[in-house]
């Protein structure tokens, strides 16, 4: 049986202070070092307003000819953004919680990407197989 001398001799460091209570205020300021700061937000605030405009810019003055490069211009934008949204609001690294995030971050890309390609498959397809027939096309139908 323990005795509560040697219970208080387990829960003591060599300094008179508890263990426990060092460990947690250590570990409290490294939550705190983990979140932005308000300068971190700021910048990817701005960030997102700025990849928001150039692409609405480019669609609306035209700027490009042909609207599949607008496309993929405004794909390389959002790309681009999810990324800020990831560092500056999430505040993912390859650092943090022992490397999980950098494997979230690898998922998240993937699923992005499967996303996309797969969107931009099937509405080429629509508008392939849907497209209007021509007057010769329908006058040879049955």
């Amino acid at each position: 049986m323990s005795t509560p001398h040697n219970h208080q001799n387990l829960t003591d460091t060599h300094d008179g202070h508890h263990g426990h209570d060092d460990h947690h205020d250590h570990h409290h300021e490294d939550d705190v070092a983990s979140h932005g700061s308000m300068r971190d937000y700021v910048i990817g605030f701005v960030a997102s307003v700025i990849l928001t405009a150039i692409p609405f810019w480019l669609v609306m003055g035209k700027v490009f000819e042909q609207s599949s490069t607008t496309a993929l211009v405004i794909l390389g934008f959002a790309a681009v953004q999810i990324v800020v949204h990831m560092v500056y609001f999430l505040h993912m690294n390859t650092k943090s919680e022992g490397g999980w995030n950098m494997l979230a971050l690898v998922f998240t890309v993937v699923l992005v990407v499967i996303t996309l390609a797969g969107s931009l498959w099937v509405m080429f397809h629509l508008n392939h197989n849907m497209m209007p027939m021509s007057i010769h096309d329908m006058k040879n139908m049955p």
